[in-house]
């Protein structure tokens, strides 16, 4: 059955008049009636019979247009649907991030999107950024969110710059790292992050840390700073609403303040999709207002 016999069933019923429901399908009285009888021949079956005082509809024809019915009411729902596609932003968005970003950073924006775009299913990734760069350069996300400088020969805008401290509740300047015996906390990271803070430490001293520990995770590292039980090289962007009494002091190499940067990586592909133009676009409202 084709749509056209779908809505002749349901309008047939409902009129039980060939006269009557001609004029509701815009088709001559004749034409209909050939129709329907194509279709009877076409099932081998009976749907209405004629009289002088117009159509009975039989249990078969009852059958019929019961279905035609809900034919019909589907394709207006599937079409109804299609136009809030158009009109809506829907999909999948998948990001990759480093994860200090996704920690601290991400969350507020992540927020405004979700609130704006409710219909929009978010996977995300967090870990290291060379993890999230594999993740990017494989083509498993629309996005990355990473930390470093980037030679990405594609789309990509820079989102913040980070200065990096160090953190202790005692220490207050480099010449107290001479005398102290408190670890160094550490959190894991990429090489590159170590590098920097290699080259400051041995541009200072020229032997390593008399204690250190290692931990996973850079919140772990901040809470044991926070105890008191050593001191760490922290980015600014963890250390909002730090107490008083912690002291924080930039790190610089030839007078120059060390910082970490953050960006962000899209391919042109992915921008196409309505959901990744969006949360750029939220992306750069978000940056330009800080």
């Amino acid at each position: 059955m084709q749509l056209d016999d779908f809505r002749m069933m349901v309008i047939l019923a409902e009129e039980l008049n060939m006269r009557k429901a001609a004029e509701r399908l815009f088709v001559s009285q004749p034409a209909l009636s050939q129709r329907l009888q194509s279709m009877e021949k076409q099932w081998n079956m009976k749907f209405f019979i004629r009289s002088q005082k117009g159509l009975t509809i039989t249990p078969a024809g009852e059958k019929v247009a019961t279905y035609a019915k809900d034919m019909l009411m589907q394709e207006e729902n599937i079409k109804n649907e299609l136009s809030s596609l158009q009109e809506k932003t829907h999909g999948t968005l998948k990001i990759a991030v480093a994860s200090i970003i996704g920690q601290y950073w991400l969350p507020r924006v992540l927020k405004k999107f979700v609130e704006a775009y409710p219909y929009v299913q978010i996977s995300l990734f967090t870990g290291w950024s060379s993890e999230v760069q594999k993740y990017f350069y494989e083509g498993d996300v629309h996005l990355a969110i990473l930390r470093g400088s980037q030679e990405f020969p594609g789309r990509k805008w820079h989102l913040l710059t980070d200065e990096l401290y160090l953190v202790d509740t005692e220490i207050a300047n480099a010449r107290m790292l001479r005398e102290t015996n408190k670890p160094f906390i550490q959190f894991k990271s990429d090489s590159t992050y170590y590098s920097q803070i290699q080259g400051w430490w041995y541009g200072l001293f020229s032997h390593p840390p008399k204690r250190t520990i290692v931990v996973d995770q850079i919140e772990t590292c901040k809470q044991m700073v926070l105890h008191g039980i050593g001191y760490a090289i922290l980015p600014s962007s963890v250390l909002q609403e730090m107490p008083d009494h912690v002291y924080k002091m930039p790190l610089s190499v030839d007078n120059k303040r060390l910082t970490r940067e953050t960006w962000l990586l899209v391919n042109d592909t992915a921008l196409e999709l309505k959901q990744v133009e969006a949360f750029v676009e939220l992306l750069m409202q978000f940056v330009s207002k800080k």
